[in-house]
């Protein structure tokens, strides 16, 4: 009976930090689209990494520099959205790999137009006070091999550039 118990115990820690890393994952979108610099900041390790094609942030500073920049408030008064397709999450103690699609879709001309589609790569660590990015990998879907390669390594629970 106990080792039912603690089977049934271990899946549901499972499906929880599923849940949680998805939860984090998820309110980047509607936060970088809000401008609210902190709250997007603080997903980051103070540490962690935003590797994006064209930039490269190193700490939350960063990060929230990124969030308040006119380029990224242009957007903002522009009309966009960052929009972060469903995780695979592999969940390995705690630490964690999740890969997705976004799409970044902005309003010009009356219409909204699908500006980038990227591959994201998550590399996640466990907190008493919740799960936060320790490096997010994002690589534009033009053809280039690296940005399957991306997808691929995540699905696996593998580190970028694996």
């Amino acid at each position: 009976m106990r080792d039912r118990l603690a089977a049934i115990e271990a899946r549901l820690r499972m499906l929880e930090d599923e849940r949680d890393i998805a939860r984090t994952m998820a309110s980047y979108g509607p936060l970088v689209d809000g401008g609210d610099a902190d709250s997007v900041a603080a997903l980051w390790a103070p540490d962690g990494v935003y590797d994006i094609d064209e930039i490269f942030l190193a700490g939350r500073e960063r990060v929230r520099e990124m969030v308040r920049s006119p380029a990224h408030q242009g957007w903002i008064r522009q009309g966009c959205a960052h929009v972060v397709g469903p995780p695979h999450i592999t969940v390995n103690g705690d630490e964690a790999v999740a890969v997705c699609h976004s799409l970044m879709v902005v309003h010009e001309s009356g219409r909204y137009v699908v500006r980038r589609a990227t591959a994201n790569h998550w590399r996640l660590r466990r907190l008493p006070s919740g799960w936060e990015v320790v490096t997010r990998t994002n690589r534009i879907l033009d053809g280039r091999t690296e940005s399957p390669a991306l997808l691929v390594a995540g699905v696996r629970g593998e580190p970028a550039g694996a």
